[in-house]
């Protein structure tokens, strides 16, 4: 038996206690820390170890326990970022995807997994109302925005031949970091993105986006599309989808909406996604508000013609002798990736071991949880909300006596709030005011997550409130 090759006694063993230690680590999630005590010293030594010649067996099982006791866990706590909970399910599809290593490149060299992934595809365009559109799985919103906005400038300022020429792309001042990225990237370069201001709700302010673009014709500037946000970071705004389509449409611009974040909240409710099915392409993240195990973000597009136009370029090793319309379908004439995972696996086994409407239902959970969240901090004198609730980002802060130093103050709340392990937020930055902010995508969390974040922000302050006043009594005693 080769080397590397364990016997299937010695696999059955193997797969035995990863699963049973992925048993007991779901099912202890909610004991856990949230934020687990470590640092950066401890972490380090725990797993800066020399590479052994000799292989330990079956010991590298105790590395997973090992690791888990360093994690961001995945409790109903874990607030911080837009990240999923990881469906446990799903976390089957991504072992036995990795076990069977399908190349899901063309159908010639993964003809299961390409039907699975084509179908996947078309379950959920049509769950977000967009029936009839093409797509394929990507890493993340970040590579599906560079193709996006590839597609957008092939069509309207073609550059695979001769290179990149000047062009510009619109969006609003709250648009997620990879979009100027993805203008350096692809050469058009983030000097052209026209950053559009934001109504009272933080969503791009249309009138204001008619204006620039206007502008940009009478300048003789070509624009060659819009990004709107199904969901912007910071604040979960939502662009009006139906009124940006319309202007897109009457100045000939690609439409694409970054739905990484808030895309899959229209299975729940999709009037509030009015326009989306509108878009020339939709980026979505199944890893953030389907609850799926990283990495597992979709591109959705309109017209498949457009992303052969952008990416298709072949060489004769990969050619197909077949002439049937199934046989001879390649991802990589549509995608950037050759090498490509077997991501759909498990969004398939998820959706049809839970059904769509156990997604629906979470989902509007979530949407429910942060309307509570702001319910509790509008009922604390000692906190204040930053920004409307649209969908499940909930943007907060501390206030106190001292308004000139809230910033700072909470600043350092955050920190002692995620120093304590048990609830984990991320920062606020909300027109220039800092604050606090959960993102509740969490299939896991329940109400008492959310009232412990009201808790936990409230004790930390009176914590970092000590300590100013330790301090400043020490430095009298001196």
């Amino acid at each position: 038996m080769p080397s590397l090759e364990p016997s299937p006694e010695e696999f059955r063993r193997l797969t035995d206690r990863v699963g049973n230690l992925a048993v007991d680590f779901v099912a202890g999630l909610d004991a856990r820390r949230t934020v687990s005590p470590t640092s950066a010293h401890s972490t380090s030594a725990a797993f800066d170890l020399p590479l052994p010649e000799d292989g330990i067996g079956e010991a590298i099982i105790d590395d997973l326990e090992q690791i888990s006791q360093h994690l961001r866990a995945p409790t109903g706590r874990r607030l911080p970022y837009v990240v999923g909970s990881g469906d446990p399910i799903g976390a089957l599809g991504d072992f036995y995807a990795s076990l069977v290593n399908q190349n899901v490149t063309a159908w010639r060299s993964a003809p299961a997994a390409v039907a699975v992934e084509r179908t996947v595809i078309r379950w959920l365009a049509s769950a977000v109302g967009c029936e009839g559109f093409d797509g394929l799985f990507t890493s993340g919103g970040s590579l599906a925005n560079l193709m996006a906005l590839a597609m957008a400038r092939e069509l309207r300022a073609p550059a695979n031949e001769d290179g990149a020429q000047p062009c510009v792309v619109y969006a609003s001042e709250q648009i997620h970091m990879s979009i100027p990225r993805a203008l350096a990237l692809l050469g058009i370069g983030r000097s052209s993105l026209r950053l559009v201001p934001v109504d009272d709700h933080l969503r791009i302010d249309v009138d204001a986006l008619k204006t620039v673009i206007e502008s940009d014709r009478r300048a003789g500037r070509r624009g060659i599309a819009v990004v709107a946000s199904a969901g912007t970071v910071m604040t979960g705004a939502v662009d009006p989808l139906a009124q940006v389509a319309e202007i897109a449409r009457s100045h000939d611009l690609w439409l694409h909406v970054d739905g990484a974040y808030g895309g899959f909240a229209a299975l729940a409710e999709p009037a509030k996604f009015d326009g989306l099915a509108r878009a020339d392409s939709i980026s979505l993240d199944a890893h953030k508000w389907l609850y799926q195990p990283l990495d597992c973000g979709i591109l959705l597009y309109r017209d498949g013609e457009q992303a052969r136009r952008a990416f298709s370029y072949s060489a004769e090793y990969v050619n197909t002798s077949s002439e049937d319309p199934i046989e001879s379908f390649a991802f990589f004439d549509h995608t950037i990736e050759l090498s490509r995972r077997f991501r759909a696996l498990k969004v398939w086994l998820s959706l049809r071991y839970h059904g769509l409407a156990a997604f629906r239902e979470a989902i509007a959970g979530n949407l429910r949880q942060a309307q509570l969240l702001a319910q509790l901090i509008d009922s604390q004198p000692a906190l204040e909300l930053l920004a409307p609730v649209e969908l499940s980002v909930v943007c907060f802060r501390w206030i106190g006596p001292d308004r000139a130093a809230l910033n700072e103050r909470n600043d350092q709340i955050l920190k002692r709030v995620n120093q304590r392990g048990h609830v984990w937020l991320s920062n606020a930055n909300v027109r220039g005011v800092v604050g606090l902010r959960a993102c509740i995508t969490n299939h896991r969390t329940t109400d008492d997550d959310v009232r412990a974040v009201v808790e936990e922000v409230l004790a930390a302050a009176e914590e970092t409130a000590a300590d100013t006043q330790a301090h400043a009594d020490f430095g009298v005693s001196r």
